[in-house]
């Protein structure tokens, strides 16, 4: 039974990293990246995953010198003093913010999407937030049950988007390469590898077992970068560069990489495959941020971890993006 315990918790671990990458950075990778290439495009994911590991491996080493449920407030206020506190609040509740006004706008728009049009935008949206919101209250063991259910979709719809549209993959969109064009999509790929918020709660629901949160976070952020890799493929060896329904029209017009993979193939099925997808990916990375969120801001304003100061933690972390 402990072994069980144990290997939960690593596994559990191991699919909150990589849920809380796989989301909203994923859908616009390939548009952001297609005009370099697929070559040029792989070399960035590469660098961008390794470096990412490496910080995430060096908030696991602060998290360790830490007083048990730390988090970043308390982090960066130990350890680059009352300057370094300040930047922290600044820059992380600018970083939650848009994140989760990003997940819930694309989340919304993929349940308008799901259902047809049936529900209008600001209905699905509000619909999106009410059904996944009260997860977090309940706290990370709730999160992470759930999140492993919502990787059980990820993994089905992307193994069925993979085996129905690899026959449409045309070999010679592979092989243009322009490296010039590809560097400036680092902040979205820097993105779509993000994680390192959620490391001290993964720390502290891990009953601070190092060797095991290590690991999680190498596993974790390498699901990812294979995830991506054939993702990307796929979308470049599918997608025209040019041309109507191509990379640059849907860079042009700020669209998500399925959108176009519908409008190119004509196949309604594969679209559908392709939006479960995206909600999937969607939800497991807005459950990572927002329970990373709550923590940030009960660490921040030394509240309790629970009652109704997390209540009140939890309404304005989600009523505001919304």
């Amino acid at each position: 039974m402990h072994i069980v315990h144990t290997f939960g918790h690593l596994v559990g671990g191991t699919l909150l990293i990589a849920g809380t990458s796989i989301g909203v950075g994923m859908l616009a990778l390939p548009i952001a990246t297609g005009n370099g290439g697929f070559l040029p495009s792989l070399l960035i994911y590469i660098l961008c995953w390794l470096f990412m590991l490496c910080t995430g491996l060096l908030i696991l080493e602060a998290c360790i010198w830490m007083p048990k449920n730390a988090n970043l407030i308390t982090l960066s206020s130990r350890l680059l003093g009352k300057w370094g506190k300040s930047i922290c609040w600044v820059l992380y509740l600018f970083l939650f913010s848009c994140l989760m006004v990003a997940h819930i706008v694309s989340g919304g728009s993929i349940v308008n999407e799901l259902t047809g049009g049936y529900l209008p935008l600001w209905a699905g949206t509000i619909l999106y937030v009410l059904l996944f919101s009260p997860i977090i209250y309940f706290g990370t063991l709730w999160v992470d049950r759930l999140n492993l259910l919502l990787m059980v979709g990820i993994i089905i719809t992307y193994i069925l988007f993979i085996t129905s549209s690899i026959s449409y993959v045309t070999p010679s969109f592979l092989t243009r390469m322009d490296w010039s064009k590809v560097w400036w999509a680092l902040p979205i790929v820097f993105t779509a590898f993000g994680y390192q918020s959620l490391i001290p709660t993964l720390f502290n629901y891990m009953n601070r077992n190092v060797v095991k949160v290590r690991l999680a976070l190498i596993l974790g952020t390498t699901i990812p970068l294979f995830v991506y890799i054939i993702w990307q493929l796929l979308i470049l060896g599918i997608i025209p560069l040019e041309g109507k329904g191509g990379l640059l029209e849907a860079l042009k017009a700020g669209d998500n990489a399925v959108n176009p993979l519908g409008q190119y193939i004509h196949n309604m099925t594969l679209l559908n495959i392709g939006r479960a997808f995206a909600f999937f990916a969607m939800t497991t990375s807005y459950l990572g941020i927002s329970i990373a969120f709550v923590d940030f801001l009960l660490d921040g304003l030394k509240l309790p971890k629970r009652g109704s100061s997390k209540a009140i933690v939890c309404l304005f972390i989600f009523l505001t993006p919304l």
